[in-house]
């Protein structure tokens, strides 16, 4: 395992490469969505059949990260990385090829399958490498400031190929990325868990040890909650493309200033989560957050229903949710983690595939029920911040947030 002087040596540059893997989700994500009608055009699709490629990456993340997380934690971190970052290469050239929306979303699918490892085994990753809840919190908001770029570059510049190249190169694009994610890892990326920490890897344990995370109301509230902003998070993804392009009648590239709006909001959150947190204490602050993301999308409503503002106003109240969930997201995930420090990979993939499951719900709802107005989005995203805000009243907030970790769970893992 790396001394805790690496981090201290290199923490800029080994931050920089977890950010490179962990924008393979935004990438994939948010690149492809000015691009929808151009994709259910050209593969003949019926209204709302787009939403189900994005349905179906969201699953397979789902999926993938709770496989990648005991994987990881048998194998050491680099070389499920090596293996997901491959597999996402080749599914994304797949996608590029594919003739129908039945054969994208499959393809899509598989490439979540593999990228789900550019998202769990980061976060456990900064998990071998910091105890303490408020210096993971600062590591990950380090981290997330990075990856913050990518939304605000990602849907400008698909829509820019969509128009003037066509969809299918958005993938090609994306294959490239996975290319280059790939030669880093194995040039650069050290395995962050010591071999004694490696753990047998067999079907019973690791449904024994996703048990006993599940079991942990600390991970399991904080997991819920999570999962409830993304569900919030998710149902926007799903439904700007229809809304804005639809609705609105945005040109493909002027659909990413959107995003620019929403990336901007969330790097906010981020920073002042970091700073906040010494200062608030992290229960606060997580609190605070839930609350701020049920005002945020109250606003949304409140706008859906009247008109007013227009596109801008909906960017606008959106980039307010955004900055809501810099907070939410990062404590929730780093609150879901503390308590299973000999566990990391698996609490980090569990919590993945509950706050994708969740959130997968929300792009299926609004790929059936949503349209160009952006009445059925909001009320999806006020469901899912009543949702965090409910988890938030549930977890328990006496012991883990505060940067404190039990002694026995840092030897045993019990």
């Amino acid at each position: 395992m790396l001394p805790r002087s690496y981090l201290a040596r290199e923490s800029g540059f080994l931050i920089a490469l977890l950010a490179l893997l962990t924008a393979v989700g935004p990438i994939s994500t948010d690149m492809y969505l000015p691009a929808f009608p151009a994709i259910r055009h050209d593969l003949q699709a019926r209204a709302g059949a787009a939403q189900y490629t994005l349905a179906a990456w969201f699953i397979g993340l789902a999926i993938g990260q709770i496989t990648h997380g005991p994987v990881s934690d048998h194998y050491g971190r680099r070389a499920p990385l090596l293996l997901g970052t491959a597999l996402y290469t080749i599914a994304s050239i797949g996608c590029a090829l594919a003739g129908s929306i039945t054969t994208l979303s499959c393809w899509r699918l598989v490439a979540a399958f593999g990228g789900a490892a550019s998202l769990v085994i980061p976060r456990a990753v900064i998990r071998d490498l910091v105890i303490d809840g408020i210096g993971a919190a600062r590591l990950l908001g380090r981290l997330t400031l990075v990856v913050g770029v990518v939304p605000i570059l990602a849907p400008t510049l698909g829509g820019l190929i969509a128009q003037n190249f066509g969809w299918r190169v958005i993938f090609w694009v994306a294959a490239l990325y996975g290319c280059a994610c790939t030669a880093l890892i194995w040039r650069y990326l050290p395995d962050t868990l010591a071999p004694e920490l490696h753990v047998v890897l067999r079907i019973l344990p690791v449904l024994v040890r996703y048990n006993k995370v599940w079991r942990d109301g600390v991970f399991r509230t904080h997991a819920l909650e999570g999962g409830f902003g993304t569900f919030s998070l998710f149902a926007f993804l799903g439904g700007a493309p229809s809304v804005f392009l639809g609705g609105f009648h945005l040109r493909p590239t002027l659909f990413g200033s959107v995003f620019i709006l929403n990336a901007t909001g969330y790097i906010i959150g981020t920073q002042l989560n970091a700073r906040a947190i010494p200062r608030f204490g992290s229960n606060r602050v997580l609190s605070g957050s839930a609350l701020g993301l049920v005002l945020a999308t109250c606003c949304m409503l409140a706008l859906a229903l009247t008109g007013a503002g227009g596109a801008l106003g909906i960017a606008v109240a959106m980039m307010g949710c955004m900055v809501a969930l810099g907070f939410l997201l990062p404590g929730a995930a780093i609150g879901s983690m503390l308590p299973h420090s000999t566990r990391a990979g698996s609490a980090s993939a569990l919590y993945g595939t509950v706050v994708f499951f969740v959130g997968a719900i929300s792009t299926i709802l609004v790929g059936e029920f949503g349209g160009p107005s952006p009445l059925p989005m909001a009320w999806l995203m006020l469901a899912g911040a009543l949702g965090a805000a409910a988890c938030d009243l549930a977890r328990p907030k006496e012991l883990f947030l505060g940067g404190r970790v039990p002694k026995a769970d840092l030897a045993t893992g019990d």
